[in-house]
């Protein structure tokens, strides 16, 4: 099984290059079969230039660029687009992810899991130097997406999540442009019908750069799309989840056919 890794990345070439090298390592010693894919997000520092020296080193490691509107979201829309693996996970450019969770995630892949959400609030999970301000919003907004669709899932709004291919394929069309794709894929997969593995993870904030999210102007579109996917689950009357159902049905089919 082919894991792909999608990295957006704006401005981080004080720690994307460390990034890179820690979860390729980390996947060659676990002999997992992977891709890197960092997509560089409208950089003006060395970012690219450092993920390019990288690729040349590296067949596993590819850079890509979002040559259209830039945002967080657009950006991992880029690589979901390129990705070539049987499951994809997303994590963050600044090292605050750990690639030994990344591990974690595609064992439970291994064993039949079509989505693993991590937590750093569950039993086992961590977190290190979370400024406090965020740290209360996140409890707030994630005891509030938690309530308001019944999930157990308490880390709702961590971008760091694996899902396979035809999972992502059943979440067509994304549509947020910003962070907010953080809360829009985990939330498609729950009310659209996909099972999901959750597990405990850490994460440390960063050593170098400056974090690109900006609670104030992100507020309005977490609500947006929220409130968007709780719409769709109470009122489109199952018609994405009986599509979702038969993308599972293509995906055991073409397993069947692999292993034939």
């Amino acid at each position: 099984m082919l894991l792909s890794v999608v990295i957006p990345a704006r401005n981080e070439a004080g720690c994307v290059g460390t990034t890179v090298h820690a979860i390729r390592e980390t996947l060659h010693a676990a002999d997992i079969a992977h891709e890197i894919l960092v997509v560089d997000d409208g950089s003006t520092d060395d970012t690219r230039a450092i993920v390019e020296e990288i690729a040349q080193t590296y067949a596993s490691v590819r850079l890509l660029v979002n040559t259209g509107p830039h945002g967080f979201g657009y950006a991992v829309r880029t690589g979901l687009r390129a990705f070539t693996g049987d499951a994809v996970a997303v994590m963050m450019a600044d090292n605050s992810d750990s690639p030994q969770d990344l591990v974690t995630y595609y064992r439970c892949l291994e064993n039949g899991a079509e989505c693993v959400f991590g937590s750093r609030f569950i039993a086992g999970g961590r977190v290190i130097d979370y400024p406090p301000h965020k740290l209360v919003i996140n409890r707030l907004a994630n005891w509030f997406i938690a309530a308001l669709f019944g999930i157990r899932l308490n880390d709702t709004t961590n971008a760091f999540k694996c899902y396979r291919r035809h999972v992502v394929q059943g979440l067509l069309p994304l549509i947020s442009p910003h962070f907010n794709l953080t809360v829009e894929m985990p939330l498609k997969a729950v009310v659209r019908g996909y099972s999901f593995t959750v597990v405990p993870i850490s994460w440390q904030n960063r050593a170098a750069g400056v974090s690109k999210l900006k609670l104030r102007e992100m507020g309005s579109r977490y609500l947006f799309i929220v409130l968007y996917l709780w719409l769709e689950k109470h009122l489109s009357r199952g018609d994405y989840r009986r599509r979702a159902e038969a993308a599972a049905e293509e995906h055991d089919a073409a397993e069947l056919a692999r292993n034939a």
